[in-house]
C-alpha cells in the first residue's frame, strides 16, 4: 500500500546576474509501503540553474500521518486492546482491522496478564528490502476492571478462583 505523490517545482534560469525564466516540473515520488519516517528520495540537478553553476538537487524527505489505532515501531505496529478482567480470564476472540482493510480474529490465550503482549507475525509494516515480508502485529492490553463488587460477587469469585 504505497502511494504517489506528485509535486509541482519551479526553478529559475538566471541569464546573466539576474533569474529571468522560471520552468515548471513536476516530480513524481513513488512512496514504497513500508518506507520510513526520514527515507529521502532525491532528484538530482533539478533546482534553479545559473550559467556555470552545476544545479543543487532537490530533496524530499518523507513523514508519516499518526494513525488512530496504531503505532510504529521500526517495522512493527502496536496496539492496545481495551478489555475486561472476563476477557482477560476467558479466552475471548478479538476482531482487529488490519492496515489492508481485512479482519484479524485473534484468539487469546487462557489468561491474559496486564504485562502480557500477543504477537501476531508478518501483520506489521511491510519490510522494504525483503519483498513479501512484514514485521509483527504487536497487540498489548489495557485490562478494565470493575470500580467496585457486590459481596456477593466477592465471594463467588472466591469460589471460582480458589
Amino acid at each position: 500500500m504505497g502511494k504517489t505523490n506528485r509535486s509541482k517545482l519551479e526553478a529559475r534560469f538566471a541569464v546573466g546576474s539576474t533569474y529571468s525564466n522560471i520552468e515548471e516540473e513536476v516530480l513524481t515520488v513513488d512512496v514504497k509501503a513500508g518506507w520510513k519516517k526520514g527515507t529521502k528520495v532525491t532528484f538530482n540537478e533539478k533546482g534553479d540553474k545559473k550559467p556555470g553553476i552545476i544545479p543543487a538537487d532537490i530533496v524530499f524527505v518523507i513523514g508519516e500521518k499518526p494513525h488512530a489505532r496504531y503505532t510504529r515501531n521500526g517495522n512493527d505496529l502496536v496496539i492496545t486492546e481495551k478489555i475486561t478482567v472476563a476477557d482477560a480470564l476467558t479466552n475471548k476472540t478479538l476482531e482487529i482491522p488490519a492496515l489492508d482493510g481485512r479482519s484479524l480474529l485473534i484468539q487469546l490465550p487462557n489468561v491474559v496478564t496486564p504485562d502480557y503482549e500477543h504477537k501476531v507475525p508478518n501483520e506489521g509494516m511491510p519490510i522494504t528490502k525483503q519483498p513479501g515480508r512484514k514485521g509483527t502485529l504487536k497487540i498489548k492490553f489495557d485490562i478494565k476492571y470493575p470500580s467496585r463488587l457486590t459481596p456477593q460477587q466477592k465471594s463467588d469469585l472466591r469460589s471460582v478462583l480458589s
